[in-house]
């Protein structure tokens, strides 16, 4: 029997704190599922959502919760629940990895399939309006209708399952957008947890090149391990021109056919742009926060015949998919062994400090700590 209350990480703006807050498990409808989270990575996104990026001077949010990149185990299925979303037997106390966020199936987007961009796929409602213990970082997350979960495989722990529903699958989805051929030359701004996922998936789908841009060796040793075949250090290519010029080096001249930016600093999209070829795809994936302002020469982006996608969510196909590639390639990329921080819920203040200073210090290959509600 699910505990009927759990304990919430609310963040406040205001003090820049986060508070503890023990609340009451949302109700489990005939159609929904409870999940007891046992394990959330600290996202990119998060971190912009914690420093409270883009978010005007002196303008405190309401309180909220937040966290989406997790896994967890059944808590409590609803009366009509029997099977996963591939109509595998599901039991309470089954480890699942499932999609954060719930179509309506009845908008213009979903009636077509692209259900990643309902309009109306809200995960959470605000903690003022519904009250519960629900979200990443927290114990419980609830599974409204319609969900999409799926079973975990024995062999993919906690700590590697977490970041599928975020990291691996927003790159799959991406690519699966930019359908790369067969001895394309793909870019990668950043290496952190979208970036060394990025990496593999790109260097299996048959890149001939897969070239990785960062400021710390240590991640850029990972994107090594992860498939990549060239790095470009920041520090050692300083300048925005440099890197470009070296992305040309390493293309012939040409240009990258594929450029991925998931760093989420608007400079790092004027550059990228710069670094594809004509015709070539531009991924924007990085960029969450308001106010995100880039400064492009929207004549250069015509004459060059760019192709810019900008990349939110995923269709739920991608989850069983990510977690077969995990499997496919556990004993090749070092995907699943990237976490080396975990901490409890009552020490999310450290693990979000921790996050933030691994993320800027030269001596990280950290790409993701997760917090163990």
């Amino acid at each position: 029997m699910a505990a009927k209350t759990g304990l919430s990480a609310v963040w406040h703006d205001e003090g820049k704190r986060w508070e503890i807050r023990e609340l009451p498990r949302p109700e489990t409808e005939p159609d929904g599922v409870s999940i007891r989270v046992q394990a959330t990575s600290v996202c990119g996104s998060d971190l912009h959502l914690w420093r409270g990026d883009g978010v005007p001077e002196g303008t405190y949010r309401d309180p909220f919760v937040f966290g989406h990149e997790m896994m967890g185990t059944v808590a409590e299925l609803g009366s009509k629940i029997t099977t996963d979303s591939l109509r595998q037997p599901l039991h309470e106390g089954d480890r699942v990895v499932f999609a954060y966020f719930f179509p309506c199936m009845r908008c213009y987007n979903c009636i077509r399939g692209e259900m990643g961009a309902c309009k109306f796929r809200g995960g959470r409602k605000p903690l003022e309006e519904w009250p519960v213990c629900n979200g990443g970082f927290a114990q419980y997350y609830y599974l409204r209708a319609p969900q999409f979960l799926f079973k975990l495989p024995d062999e993919l722990d906690d700590a590697a399952a977490a970041p599928v529903n975020c990291a691996l699958a927003q790159v799959m989805e991406a690519f699966h957008i930019a359908k790369p051929r067969f001895g394309d030359n793909v870019v990668i701004q950043g290496a952190g947890g979208l970036g060394v996922n990025a990496t593999a998936v790109a260097a299996e789908m048959g890149a001939n090149k897969v070239i990785v841009i960062d400021g710390q060796e240590p991640r850029l040793e990972m994107a090594r391990r992860c498939g990549a075949t060239h790095t470009i250090d920041i520090k050692d290519f300083p300048t925005p021109e440099s890197r470009i010029q070296r992305v040309m080096e390493l293309t012939n001249g040409v240009g990258a056919d594929i450029a991925l930016e998931v760093v989420g600093f608007p400079a790092a999209v004027e550059e990228g742009v710069q670094m594809v070829r004509m015709r070539g795809t531009y991924l924007e994936v990085g960029h969450i926060s308001p106010n995100s302002i880039a400064h492009l020469d929207v004549q250069k982006l015509v004459s060059n015949q760019l192709r810019f996608f900008a990349i939110q969510h995923y269709d739920p196909w991608i989850i069983p998919n990510a977690l077969d590639f995990l499997m496919r390639t556990r004993e090749k990329y070092p995907l699943t062994k990237v976490i080396s921080h975990s901490y409890g819920i009552e020490q999310i203040d450290e693990a979000f400090t921790t996050a933030e200073g691994l993320g800027r210090e030269a001596g990280s290959v950290v790409t993701r700590a997760i917090v163990t509600p």
